[in-house]
């Protein structure tokens, strides 16, 4: 499972969006999934951007959900400082965590996470 919670939509984050939605649909016999969270203060301004981003990069196999609160839901204790953070899990074990502060999203990290989506396809 690929859990990528985001506090803004830029195009770094669609690349990985988009990446991830291909790993997605070529392990779905490993049963490979994931979904994105947008933490927003303003969820239904929001939740057109979402349906842009997925009509835009042709997203079709990672739901785009909004949790209302920029803080995120609080069992995740998302980082107060980090804009991006993806959590890939095996069963109920977080197995990798990596957290990007505002703007730090880059090709070299959308990059870094979908190579470690190989830790939880073993």
């Amino acid at each position: 499972m690929v859990t990528i919670f985001t506090r803004s939509i830029t195009d770094d984050l669609t690349s990985l969006v988009k990446q991830v939605d291909e790993l997605v649909a070529k392990n779905e016999e490993k049963k490979m999934a994931s979904f994105v969270v947008l933490l927003s203060n303003d969820a239904d301004g929001d939740e057109a951007k979402l349906k842009a981003l997925a009509e835009k990069s042709g997203i079709k196999h990672v739901p785009l959900t909004i949790f209302d609160g920029v803080a995120g839901p609080p069992n995740y204790k998302i980082a107060e400082d980090a804009e991006v953070t993806v959590l890939l899990w095996k069963g109920q074990k977080t197995v990798v965590n990596h957290a990007f502060a505002k703007g730090k999203l880059d090709k070299a990290g959308v990059k870094k996470i979908v190579e470690s989506t190989s830790e939880i396809l073993e």
